[in-house]
């Protein structure tokens, strides 16, 4: 029984971890209604960038939000260089574009700045807290705080009149013109909102398990999250990041002995099958019905 509730939380903070990155995709889909296959290299870059900063001396308060203000105007950029000049073109090709960002930043970054693994010191004490037989990792704990933090800023930034403004540029590119709404920046501020989350999940997966380009694989569990949680929908990646990680840790937990391992990702992708066949649009995501 201890064995099963210490998967099971471990699960449940590990998914929440998983939601972090998701954030990123959902922000830039509720914003500029475009998926984005790069949020898996931009943790990573983050992650870089909180590295950088980290070796030049100084304090992890500090660092963060040095490296988020660079990862905001990065994503400002790519809006500006990359994304502006698909303007009218089908969506699959702003698709295409952004798994070749996601390429291209996963060679990229790791080149300049070094494949060996980069510590990142957060302060987090690494002994585990223990309550009873069952041992809770503290930085999972301390990323799935930041998880709901962050998604309860991203709720109610979303409610304010800049975050409505975005959600209408999702909604409708030309009906947004036509009111005056500025819809590049509008789409850039969605990036550069995705580059601050990335920031923060950078950081806590990079105090894990150390930076390097290992950080933008997690964008395959974070699809699954979005997927199950709703493509659109904020809140929905709390509970599809829970659920992929309490599926993606017990099953495994009882499996892998059996199996030789790597049941992880059989089960991710299974969750992301099973998904799109029986409940396209998510748990919580908005059903567009189209007439024909």
């Amino acid at each position: 029984m201890a064995y099963f509730l210490e998967l099971l939380i471990s699960g449940a903070l590990t998914g929440l971890m998983y939601a972090l990155v998701a954030l990123g995709f959902v922000l830039i889909y509720k914003s500029a209604g475009v998926p984005n296959l790069a949020q898996g290299a931009l943790v990573m870059t983050a992650g870089y960038a909180v590295w950088l900063v980290m070796s030049w001396g100084l304090p992890v308060w500090a660092a963060i939000p040095i490296a988020g203000a660079i990862m905001f105007g990065f994503g400002l950029v790519v809006e500006r260089l990359l994304l502006r000049r698909m303007v009218g073109q089908p969506v699959i090709m702003v698709v295409m574009l952004t798994l070749g960002l996601e390429i291209l930043l996963r060679g990229l970054v790791p080149g300049i700045l070094g494949s060996a693994p980069k510590p990142i010191d957060l302060g987090i004490d690494f002994a585990p807290i223990i309550i009873g037989d069952v041992f809770i990792n503290r930085t999972s704990l301390y990323g799935g705080i930041a998880a709901l933090v962050l998604v309860g800023a991203a709720l109610a930034f979303f409610r304010t009149r800049l975050g409505t403004k975005l959600r209408a540029v999702s909604d409708d590119h030309v009906s947004s013109w036509a009111v005056g709404i500025s819809v590049e920046r509008a789409i850039g501020i969605s990036w550069g909102l995705a580059g601050v989350a990335a920031v923060v999940a950078g950081a806590l997966w990079g105090s894990s398990q150390g930076v390097d380009w290992t950080l933008s694989a997690l964008l395959f569990p974070a699809v699954a999250v979005v997927i199950l949680g709703g493509v659109d929908s904020i809140h929905g990646v709390v509970l599809g990041g829970i659920l992929v990680g309490v599926l993606g840790t017990v099953i495994p937990g009882y499996l892998d002995s059996v199996a030789g391992g790597s049941t992880r990702d059989v089960v991710t992708s299974l969750i992301i099958l099973l998904t799109i066949m029986i409940r396209p649009f998510g748990m919580f995501g908005r059903e567009d019905i189209e007439r024909i």
